[in-house]
């Protein structure tokens, strides 16, 4: 292994860049467009996150060994499917494989096919189906655009109305019970056949301290998770992630790359809430935080098929806290072109991820998106990475911009007690 290709431009691709930079298998880490963040530790390259062939073509001109294609929109396109076509192993499903996240109604077919425990569910597409489905459920309502909505397709409430005006806006929804409990990430390499979990995190999605306010593409993570139950990636491994790999195999469309499950831990037991394609933003910049195993082996024995022989994952016995600095107005219209400052002061434990950011005529980082960056703090306990990570977060500045102030603070005080 020596030359990788990361393709995307958010956090989860400067988190991603950041770890292969740090392989001793790697020479060269390069990012297709990448931003400001990324620039520092790969070289980055203008292209088109959807066009197949430039991605392609891009990959053969670098004479890469291993393209990792981050955001899930150039998944469901099938741009995977285009760089392997090209003789060049890819980390990432084909287009049909990604329908598990680039269609809800899809994955929730899997999962019967599977068995799979999930939310009961009906797939609507019109007002009336949806008015049925709603008076079947009951409040809180559950309402997920069908399709891709980058994080913020789904809408939890307990008001009809505002849930029936979600559903309006998309061509096709699915509308579900809702899921009591805990919520998790857990992610797991694949290449189809066998499967490596990850360990789980926990993100939130809300954008406001104690979850108040709407859903965002999340506000923060941490990892690991001490009130998890021990055999939580045992079982969910056994219940879900090897059950889905086996059935996308068996239908002949074989899942290889990064499998995301986001689960409700009920007083039912396990419950899928979704499936993502990729790996998940934010929990991604706590998780390779922690990992010990070199990443560019890792995926790179998942795109070509042979993660069978791989060693198992073995992890830092720290914890790692990521909070996400976001620009004002987010998650609907967020301020742009403000000017950071305290990029370059450090403190010792953390790494500032660049998600939403671009560089100005006077060369000056600036804001470029909703979530603009993360701060990972890592401690030898959830207090300490916590910490770490609100320190740092304090010595950065972006007019306008906000922060949770909460992020692992529940886990942590339980941690110490």
């Amino acid at each position: 292994m020596q030359r990788v290709l990361v393709v995307g431009s958010g956090g989860r691709e400067h988190a991603l860049a950041l770890a292969l930079s740090r392989d001793a298998a790697v020479s060269e880490v390069h990012v297709a467009p990448g931003n400001p963040g990324t620039a520092a530790v790969a070289t980055n390259h203008p292209v088109d996150l959807l066009d197949g062939p430039a991605v392609a073509a891009l990959a053969v001109r670098l004479a890469v060994d291993l393209v990792v294609i981050g955001p899930e929109a150039p998944l469901v396109a099938g741009v995977a499917d285009v760089v392997r076509a090209a003789g060049v192993a890819c980390f990432g499903p084909s287009a049909a494989a990604a329908q598990l996240e680039g269609s809800k109604a899809f994955a929730k077919d899997v999962m019967a096919a599977a068995g799979v425990p999930t939310a009961r569910a009906h797939v609507c597409t019109t007002a009336a189906e949806v008015a049925a489905a709603l008076e079947d459920f009951g409040p809180p309502y559950v309402v997920k655009d069908d399709g891709l909505a980058a994080g913020k397709g789904v809408v939890v409430t307990h008001d009809r109305d505002e849930a029936v005006a979600h559903a309006a806006g998309c061509d096709q929804v699915v509308v579900e019970e809702f899921l009591d409990g805990p919520e998790v990430s857990l992610f797991a390499v694949t290449d189809g056949r066998c499967v490596r979990a990850l360990q789980p995190a926990q993100d939130f999605k809300r954008v406001g301290d104690s979850d108040a306010g709407p859903n965002t593409g999340g506000m923060g993570a941490y990892t690991p998770l001490p009130w998890a139950p021990l055999d939580l990636v045992a079982d969910v491994t056994a219940t879900v992630l090897q059950p889905t790999v086996d059935e996308l195999a068996r239908r002949g469309t074989p899942f290889a790359g990064l499998l995301y499950a986001g689960l409700a831990l009920t007083g039912r037991g396990v419950r899928v809430i979704e499936f993502n394609a990729r790996f998940g933003d934010p929990e991604t910049q706590a998780l390779l935080a922690r990992l010990q195993t070199p990443l560019a082996g890792l995926l790179h024995a998942a795109a070509t098929g042979t993660l069978a022989g791989h060693p198992e994952l073995t992890w830092s016995s720290d914890a790692a806290v990521a909070v996400v600095l976001a620009a004002g107005g987010y998650p609907g219209t967020p301020r742009s072109g403000d000017v950071i400052s305290g990029l370059d002061d450090e403190v010792a434990g953390t790494a500032v991820i660049q998600a939403g950011t671009a560089t100005d005529t006077e060369g000056r980082v600036v804001s470029a998106g909703g979530r603009v960056l993360a701060v990972v703090g890592t401690g030898a306990d959830l207090t300490a990475a916590r910490e770490a990570a609100y320190e740092r977060l304090g010595g950065l500045h972006l007019a306008s911009s906000f922060y949770r102030t909460d992020i692992a603070a529940s886990a942590a005080a339980a941690e110490r007690s």
